[in-house]
């Protein structure tokens, strides 16, 4: 290939990082700041993804309006997402609009948070909190998450409550924006045809002055206790399983192993939660994944299934967890390598897949991972390391919870 990877940082301690590609036929940047739900206090849950929202209310040089104006003049596309851990707001376009929609985002990197836009867009998060609690999946995720995690702060909810939402005063919105997003606490990612010295003189005439704030995030213990319970519902037909089991963390070599075992589980049709559950017809959904994160991860699992056959299907899920590893074979490795490789290199195909990984993995990790890296190490799994994990990190549910729909 003919990218080349390129980083320099600012004196404020503003990371830029690019993966330049001359041949590359688009461009593609985004800021990501290290701050999440779990760097969150509990009573002010949710205010990272409400910051996300604000930060397109409009800036001093800027209207909201304007933003949304400014980016569709250009033709690029721009979004933003928050998570527990990061919160990235990104575009993507011709090589020839990445200066002036970078002037965009540095502008709005700084918002005005203004007082009468925080009351409103506070009703606007209310209602998209609305929307998610209307979906099944997602009410069950969130109970069996909290109690999972417990006190832990990943066991915050994203978007918050309507009452912790509503509890954000303009003052602790700017005190938060003013502790996190300082300059040291950021990575501009870039990918695609970039001149990456003349972008780094541009960012440092619009970001340079950004304050150094020596942001950190504080990493409590976790413990966890074996918990199951059951609640009903009177807005589905359908019954949900869902469990969660621990695994090892984002900075853990032993990731990409933890990966294939989810697969091999749960991931498509060749899984063994396929084959034990969807084939025949037992469940609707039968699924698994693991996700790494910042010194912790997860398994978790879930089905979808008619209320009647929710204790056969709980009890095939687990008799599958418990088989899985003795069951293992090296077509089976090689499958789910393929497979997973597959993934990773279509998510990174386009400017804009390489900018999110790019961001994602240096804000996570600190230090870049090539994708042909990435690739290779996949390759060098072998059946023994995936024993050793799951000896390890059993992907048998610590907490299973079950969503039923309301008996009459």
């Amino acid at each position: 290939m003919s990218i080349t990877y390129r980083e320099h940082i600012l004196p404020n301690g503003l990371r830029i990082a690019a993966e330049v590609d001359p041949k590359a036929a688009s461009a593609a940047a985004g800021f990501f700041v290290r701050s999440g739900a779990r760097d969150e206090p509990t009573p002010l849950m949710g205010i990272s993804h409400f910051l996300e929202h604000m930060v397109f209310k409009g800036t001093d040089a800027r209207g909201g309006e304007e933003i949304d104006e400014a980016f569709d003049e250009l033709g690029v596309n721009h979004n933003a997402w928050t998570s527990h851990e990061i919160t990235a707001f990104h575009v993507h376009g011709l090589p020839s609009t990445l200066e002036p929609a970078l002037r965009i985002l540095a502008d709005i990197m700084r918002p005005a948070l203004r007082s009468n836009d925080l009351a409103d867009e506070a009703e606007v998060v209310v209602e998209e909190i609305a929307m998610y609690e209307d979906q099944p999946f997602w009410q069950l995720w969130e109970r069996v998450s909290e109690t999972y995690y417990g006190q832990h702060p990943m066991g915050h909810r994203v978007l918050g409550t309507a009452d912790t939402v509503r509890a954000v005063s303009p003052e602790s919105m700017r005190s938060w924006h003013a502790e996190r997003y300082g300059a040291d606490n950021v990575v501009l990612a870039l990918a695609g045809q970039v001149d990456f010295d003349q972008t780094c003189t541009l960012v440092e005439s619009l970001c340079g002055h950004w304050p150094h704030t020596g942001a950190t995030r504080t990493l409590h213990d976790m413990t966890h206790s074996e918990q199951s319970f059951t609640f009903e519902s009177d807005r589905i037909s359908a019954a949900y399983v869902l469990g969660i089991a621990p695994a090892p963390a984002i900075q853990d070599d032993r990731r990409y192993a933890a990966g294939v075992l989810s697969w091999i589980l749960g991931r498509g049709d060749g899984s063994r939660l396929h084959w034990a559950l969807v084939d025949p017809g037992h469940a609707e959904e039968a699924y698994a994944e693991y996700e790494g994160n910042d010194r912790c991860g997860r398994f978790v699992s879930w089905a979808v299934c008619s209320p009647e056959r929710i204790d056969f299907v709980e009890t095939t899920m687990r008799i599958v967890h418990d088989e899985l590893v003795a069951s293992l074979t090296e077509e089976d490795l090689a499958e789910a390598r393929a497979m997973m490789r597959t993934a990773v290199s279509v998510a990174a195909e386009l400017p804009a897949g390489r900018m999110q990984r790019l961001g994602r993995v240096l804000t996570t990790l600190g230090e870049r991972t090539s994708l042909e890296d990435e690739l290779n190490r996949m390759n060098r799994i072998t059946l023994d390391e995936l024993r050793q994990v799951a000896d390890e990190w059993p992907m048998q549910a610590i907490v299973t919870g079950r969503m039923m729909p309301l008996a009459v």
